[in-house]
């Protein structure tokens, strides 16, 4: 028998379930309310939970489907499998007991067998929302070459400006002789704006254009917002694909390994950190502060403390400190100048908010939190401390880098891997997948449903032992209380939900039989 791909129909409602049993599988779709996506799972032997994405099937009947045009292309002709086969899927976590549950799984991307789109009727458009992240226009570019050398799609437009350009600007024609180069420049060629979500136009203007396949690149609020238009989309019953790919400088999407020109940010910090050790280290008493990315998780920050070495203290979201009294960073900072005649501050953005005054916060068009310069204040208390100590002189040198750093061309590293991100999404929406992100899940690329993307953010996990690397690298205090840890302790994620009974009790469920 095929797989439970997409044959899914006979929707009940209510509280009692008399959930159908397919191949071994559950399967069951998860729904709050009728104005919100259908979580799909599937539930199999031994506690095996899939995750499973929409599809254009799930609420347009008897589409067709066509060859994937990829078994005639020249350049496929040397692999083994050309088709990723259709029950593949990636497991979450692969960290196992002898004893554990299967666990959950994300449908593994890749080229399908079929496809749901004829090259000829393929309309797609490109949109870039949020901030700038190195690497936007390696995967502007390997969209459109994905789309044009592997299926022969030559319909392929870029959003000017992010959402509102859905609705107030012209397109831009992309081809592969357009966007050639474009990997080499930093930033994105399309144009980039916060806010501008307007759903309802946003829609009018992908119908009245005829586009028929959706990219969004963008960070948590804008894949939110690619949740929303997709769901509008399934309301009007449009044979639209919407896919997206997550974009974070920060690293702070979750479940997927990585975001794409976290590399790149890492490797460029290096330079701003290394010329604030030489500033430190060429006067007495130096002291060489930098701020990176980070406005909630503080991977930046980590990556680059751990990369340097030459860090002697680094300050994140995550790791509450405090400055004066026993055990604070001033007591820590004057002894490493006695010991060393030389110290390096890195500090991510949104590192000891809670210390700066409320009275000087506010938000942005997207709701983002406008984060009051933490390096600037932070130096300006190190100052005022030894100043008021009258101990030593101290000679201070405030590096920000942080829009130098957004604005470089990918690195080598994030080229491949936007590469693989716009390829797994182009395969994606061909074989008629929507309403999803693609990203890599223990080294593995899958398909992921938006609401998981956008539940929560990923944090370093200050009870890690990672964290505890780089406290032995930098030989800085924790600044933890016994109150802190455990905090910390509880907000960590908890173990993967089991598919048994209990799980499956919600009385908003929905659960739909397979008629294949």
């Amino acid at each position: 028998m095929g797989s439970v791909d997409h044959c899914l129909a006979g929707v009940t409602v209510g509280s009692g379930h008399n959930i159908n049993k397919t191949a071994g599988l559950n399967i069951i779709s998860s729904m709050p309310n009728w104005q919100h996506t259908q979580n799909k799972i599937v539930i199999g032997d031994d506690g095996y939970v899939l995750e499973d994405v929409p599809h254009l099937s799930d609420y347009i009947p008897n589409l067709p489907t066509y060859p994937n045009p990829l078994q005639d292309n020249p350049s496929y002709s040397v692999v083994k499998q050309y088709f990723v086969n259709v029950d593949d899927a990636v497991a979450q976590k692969i960290v196992v007991h002898k004893n554990s549950p299967r666990g959950k799984h994300f449908r593994r991307a890749g080229p399908r067998q079929k496809v749901y789109f004829e090259p000829d009727d393929v309309s797609a458009c490109i949109v870039t929302c949020g901030g700038l992240c190195p690497g936007l226009n390696t995967v502007i570019r390997e969209i459109v070459c994905g789309l044009y050398h592997m299926y022969g799609v030559s319909r392929v437009v870029g959003i000017d400006g992010g959402y509102r350009g859905f609705y107030s600007k012209n397109t831009i024609p992309l081809t592969p002789k357009v966007v050639n180069d474009i990997h080499k420049r930093g930033g994105t060629i399309l144009g980039t704006s916060r806010g501008g979500h307007v759903t309802k136009k946003i829609v009018d203007g992908i119908q009245d254009r005829g586009m028929n396949q959706v990219y969004i690149i963008g960070g948590d609020g804008t894949q939110r917002g690619a949740a929303v238009i997709f769901e509008e989309i399934r309301r009007r019953g449009l044979n639209v694909a919407v896919a997206g790919i997550p974009k974070t400088i920060d690293n702070d999407i979750p479940v997927i390994d990585k975001s794409f020109g976290f590399d790149s940010a890492v490797e460029e910090a290096q330079r701003a950190i290394s010329a604030a050790h030489v500033e430190a280290t060429s006067f007495e008493n130096g002291i060489g502060v930098v701020k990176l990315m980070g406005r909630d998780s503080g991977f930046i920050a980590m990556y680059a403390t751990l990369a340097s070495r030459d860090v002697d203290c680094c300050l994140i979201p995550e790791s509450p400190f405090y400055l004066e009294g026993r055990g604070g960073l001033f007591e820590y900072i004057e002894r490493r100048l006695k010991e060393n005649g030389h110290m390096v501050i890195v500090i991510a953005e949104g590192a000891g908010q809670g210390l700066v005054s409320e009275s000087l916060k506010s938000t942005d068009p997207s709701g983002n939190k406008l984060l009051p310069d933490v390096g600037l204040w932070i130096s300006e208390r190190i100052k005022e401390h030894f100043l008021k100590q009258n101990k030593m002189v101290i000679n201070l040198k405030y590096i920000d880098p942080t829009y130098m750093i957004r604005a470089i061309p990918s690195n080598a590293s994030d080229n491949v891997y936007c590469t693989l991100l716009a390829q797994s999404a182009v395969h994606g929406a061909m074989a008629g997948y929507t309403g999803f992100t693609v990203g890599p899940v223990n080294g593995r690329h899958a398909y992921i449903p938006f609401n998981r993307i956008i539940e929560k953010q990923n944090k370093v996990v200050i009870t890690d032992r990672m964290w505890a690397r780089l406290l032995s690298s930098t030989n800085q205090p924790s600044f933890l209380r016994t109150r802190d840890i455990i905090k910390a302790n509880e907000e960590e994620e908890p173990p993967t939900q089991l598919a048994n009974d209990s799980t499956s009790t919600d009385e908003n469920l929905v659960e739909k039989q397979i008629l294949c």
